[in-house]
């Protein structure tokens, strides 16, 4: 017996339509807030790869957790949880190059009940130019 799928269902959807869907759900903030946010207790997580931490330095006090590992380490019910993920209310701020794979990070996050996710606009190349401060490993 066959599969028979209803004329309304949606068709596949490009990955530009997925961001602005993801997007939508919840409110992105920019390198200022997201300095301010982790003055204010914020976990900030940096997803990037190591060959960009390695090119382009770090911020200081940022956990680096690369993106294959996030929801592993930022469950507070997972057995691989960093010690940082102390429960859902947790405000984290995910953090990429620049700002594209940290909204889908989120959008996982958020599905594990970290309803306070959010990501960095422009990623950590934004923070960069914005003056904050960055690290060389």
């Amino acid at each position: 017996m066959s599969e028979n799928r209803s004329t309304d269902a949606p068709g596949p959807m490009g990955i530009d339509e997925l961001l602005e869907r993801v997007r939508a759900g919840y409110d992105r903030i920019d390198p200022r807030e997201a300095a301010a946010a982790a003055e204010a207790g914020a976990l900030l997580v940096d997803i990037r790869y190591a060959a960009l931490r390695d090119r382009d330095g770090v911020i200081p006090g940022a956990l680096v957790v690369e993106r294959n590992e996030l929801e592993w380490r930022l469950d507070p019910l997972g057995s691989h949880r960093a010690p940082e993920a102390v429960g859902h209310d947790l405000r984290v701020v995910v953090i990429c190059n620049e700002g594209y794979a940290s909204s889908l990070a989120v959008a996982s996050l958020r599905q594990l009940g970290l309803h306070r996710a959010t990501d960095l606009i422009g990623g950590f190349q934004a923070w960069r130019a914005a003056g904050l401060p960055v690290a060389a490993i």
